[in-house]
């Protein structure tokens, strides 16, 4: 079984792996489905990374962060036919580099 360091690095890979294919800005992702999957897929690892945290690393982290990343990963698996490209987006810009920060800080803290 995965432990917490080990989804955390999960999870600071799909940011970084959704950042580096949205380098390209608003209109390449617009324009190119696969990266759009990518991003999708992505979003999905850091939602089931999240959702798997101890309780123990909850309550020592008790950021909603974790819990909200979960929720999206529910939304984008079985609600597939409701997600709104501008709303995906906004995660990319707003929330991502937040949790990106909040995850290396965790990271460095653990040791």
């Amino acid at each position: 079984m995965r432990d917490d360091s080990e989804r955390l690095r999960d999870i600071l890979k799909a940011i970084d792996q959704i950042l580096r294919k949205t380098a390209g800005g608003r209109v390449a992702f617009d324009s190119d489905e696969m990266v759009q999957v990518w991003v999708l897929h992505h979003l999905q690892v850091i939602g089931e990374a999240s959702r798997c945290l101890s309780s123990e690393f909850r309550r020592r982290h008790p950021d909603k962060v974790w819990s909200k990343a979960a929720g999206m990963r529910n939304i984008l698996v079985h609600h597939y036919f409701e997600i709104d490209a501008d709303e995906l987006w906004k995660v990319i810009e707003n929330d991502l580099p937040g949790l990106r920060e909040l995850t290396l800080h965790v990271l460095q803290t653990a040791n």
